[in-house]
């Protein structure tokens, strides 16, 4: 993809980033990028929202309709924009604190709801904004600011979650794999109902540091070496796949959502109106 189409979705005047050097933020905005350039996306047709977090800063340096908002909230925002203006391509983009602590409950009833909105998920790990707490996705045993004995937490597993709650398409990536995150996001918005798109990400600063891979280059192999593509991964076992990153897609599906049948009773509020109308 060319520099032009890139710097068309950009504000370069808010360059460069302020993520730390080797931030894999960096990598899931050219995906979404690389993404958005192959649909030939109209940027006056796409609003992109975020929350608070590392990852939230991403809207300031997009060339869309964008909003960054509240902690948490990305996902409620988003859902109002779409019944506002439901011609728009919309976008919530957040961390796995933003999006699963404490919006963790948008998050479920946006995947119930099946609104035609796309979720792309930065998983870190963990809050690397505000300090190198553990988060809802930081794995067990692991080490944080606020965990330095280990995590006692079960982590969340985005795609169960989202899958279970009803989002239409779900996939799974990491930043390693880059042509296959491009994949994941294109098809996410071109998708028509809920889609989540998980991109396991690192923060090297943080959670590598603690964790003994404290360049990027050490969690970008650790991804290499721990991913396993979901074909493969139905034919190993349980104990086999304990600690691989399972990528794929794991869900994809059409079935109505809760647009279409809120314009729908639009329609029908109308009609009945118009006909009550008459009668008086």
């Amino acid at each position: 993809m060319s520099s032009t189409k890139y710097f068309n979705y950009l504000r370069k005047n808010t360059l460069p980033t302020v993520w730390c050097p080797g931030c894999g933020n960096g990598i899931i905005t050219k995906a979404f990028l690389e993404a958005a350039g192959n649909l030939g996306l109209d940027k006056n047709k796409v609003a992109v929202v975020s929350g608070i977090g590392c990852s939230s800063r991403v809207t300031g340096y997009l060339d869309f309709n964008t909003m960054h908002t509240l902690h948490g909230r990305a996902v409620a925002f988003a859902t109002g924009v779409k019944l506002a203006r439901p011609d728009l391509k919309v976008v919530a983009m957040g961390g796995d604190g933003d999006m699963l602590a404490i919006g963790g409950n948008h998050f479920i009833h946006a995947c119930r709801r099946n609104m035609d909105i796309t979720i792309i998920l930065f998983n870190n790990s963990i809050y690397g904004m505000t300090g190198g707490q553990y988060s809802p996705t930081t794995p067990n045993k692991s080490i944080a600011s606020t965990a330095p004995y280990g995590n006692m937490e079960y982590q969340f597993d985005p795609v169960q979650l989202a899958t279970t709650a009803g989002a239409t398409y779900v996939a799974r990536s990491t930043v390693y794999h880059f042509l296959q995150t491009v994949k994941y996001i294109q098809t996410a918005l071109s998708h028509k109902g809920m889609s989540v798109v998980e991109i396991i990400s690192n923060c090297h600063t943080y959670f590598g540091r603690y964790n003994k891979m404290s360049k990027p280059s050490d969690m970008q192999e650790f991804f290499k070496t721990n991913s396993v593509q979901l074909s493969k991964a139905k034919e190993m076992s349980k104990e086999e796949l304990t600690g691989k990153i399972v990528v794929g897609e794991f869900v994809n599906e059409e079935k109505p959502g809760y647009l279409e049948s809120y314009q729908n009773l639009q329609g029908t509020f109308e009609v009945d109106r118009e006909c009550r109308g008459g009668e008086q």
